[in-house]
């Protein structure tokens, strides 16, 4: 409580519209891992509020995704704390199913976000051992409304993908067709008969590629450096799995030279359609740098056929065209960005020990989930939805060991209090 009077003291308590003092942690991002946590930390008893900039749960996987967008792991793969995924559900849930097991799954815990908060900033005061979290509204015709929120413990859970990186590429500004990133794309409809330029070549540049050529438009991927290319499945069993198997009992690089050796068999050889793959090994590279293997589902037979033309980096674009490095320009009448998204926690977050300047927690795996003064991360593992799972028991499991000795520990100065009230009469 005397924490709190210093707070109050603090002059700048009272310049601001509105202050709200949450009893438990405060979570930043209603995604999967925010909804993880949350339902960890009911599990534990831990009243907690969740914030959220957009008007719904899992606004990248309901705005920003394509149609035809499904799972890339198997289904035990990519599911949250305490609930499975429906046994109907096929191996790899699309898109619409996994919208709804996550609506699903907050309205089992009932995790209730407050909805359109876009956090402005946050940072702890040492003064009072609390955080001050900085809000404004973002729901359209309120106004703006300033929120500013106390909490003990503040769970960064707003992810890997929260902004989208568009590149700085010369004449792009110039270029007269339509230029869109990845994720205001939906379907290749509205794209039938053009020539298209996918500027990209991960999960997403391929997978929107691939939806182009379905739907009679006319692709090109620029593959600018080298990618490990992988199929979903080997022999029917998922390439992941397969992986972990393989990890799990051999040395790093014997797994990553059976993983390569088992993908030439089932893919050939890429070299041949301008696509090198890096000198280290897909796993290897998984570990140290985060960067993820292409699983293909079906772009590069599309590649071999010739319907998706593989090209080299860009030089610039002019107001029809595009120059390539090799000296090559090709007509193109649209562009889309598949290059990527990043972390936006320094742009809020007045924190410089336990995050990076990227955005990512400075630990590695698996020491990146916690830092001082009650902060702690979801969701930054690059280890996908099974790793934000493990960060957001961790996280629950450690408050909740705190929030339950000092809630005994207070039931006990009550009672022992009430007793001796009782015994003055």
């Amino acid at each position: 409580m005397e924490n709190i009077f210093r707070l109050v003291d603090n002059q700048d308590f009272f310049n601001r519209s509105r202050c709200v003092l949450i009893n438990g942690p405060i979570i930043v991002g209603a995604g999967p891992s925010g909804l993880a946590t949350a339902a960890c930390l009911k599990e534990q008893g831990v009243p907690f509020l969740v914030l959220e900039r957009a008007n719904c749960i899992a606004s990248l996987w309901q705005k920003r995704t394509y149609d035809r967008l499904k799972l890339h792991l198997p289904k035990q793969f990519c599911q949250l704390p305490k609930v499975p995924f429906p046994e109907e559900f096929p191996e790899y849930p699309t898109k619409k199913q996994f919208i709804q097991y996550l609506e699903d799954y907050a309205t089992r815990f009932e995790i209730k976000p407050q909805f359109n908060e876009c956090v402005q900033t946050a940072r702890y005061d040492e003064t009072s051992g609390f955080w001050r979290v900085k809000t404004v509204s973002t729901a359209t015709g309120s106004g703006r409304v300033e929120v500013e929120y106390i909490c003990r413990w503040l769970i960064v859970a707003t992810g890997e993908n929260a902004e989208c990186v568009i590149p700085e590429i010369d004449g792009l500004g110039e270029f007269a067709g339509e230029v869109v990133h990845a994720c205001e794309y939906k379907s290749g409809e509205k794209y039938r008969g053009k020539k298209v330029l996918v500027v990209g070549c991960g999960n997403s540049g391929m997978e929107l590629s691939l939806d182009l050529c379905n739907h009679n438009a006319l692709p090109s991927v620029v593959v600018r450096s080298s990618v490990h290319i992988l199929p979903r499945e080997i022999f029917g069993k998922s390439t992941f799995e397969l992986a972990v198997l393989l990890m799990a009992w051999l040395p790093l690089w014997l797994a990553d030279k059976l993983m390569l050796f088992l993908s030439w068999l089932v893919l050939g050889s890429i070299e041949k359609y301008g696509i090198k793959r890096p000198s280290v090994g897909p796993l290897q590279l998984k570990n140290t740098e985060g960067k993820t293997p292409v699983l293909d589902i079906g772009a590069l037979e599309k590649i071999k056929s010739g319907d998706i033309t593989v090209v080299p980096g860009i030089k610039r674009f002019t107001r029809n065209q595009v120059e390539l490095v090799n000296g090559e320009t090709l007509d193109i009448d649209s562009v889309i960005l598949a290059t990527g998204y990043r972390s936006n926690v320094p742009s809020w977050l007045q924190e410089g020990e336990f995050f990076s300047k990227n955005g990512f927690p400075k630990a590695s795996f698996p020491q990146g989930w916690k830092g001082n003064a009650g902060l702690y991360a979801v969701g930054f593992a690059r280890r996908g939805l099974s790793g934000a799972s493990s960060d957001a028991m961790k996280i629950a499991q450690d408050i909740g060991k705190v929030w339950k000795q000092e809630t005994r520990q207070q039931k006990k100065r009550t009672i022992a209090c009430h007793r001796r009230c009782i015994s003055q009469f």
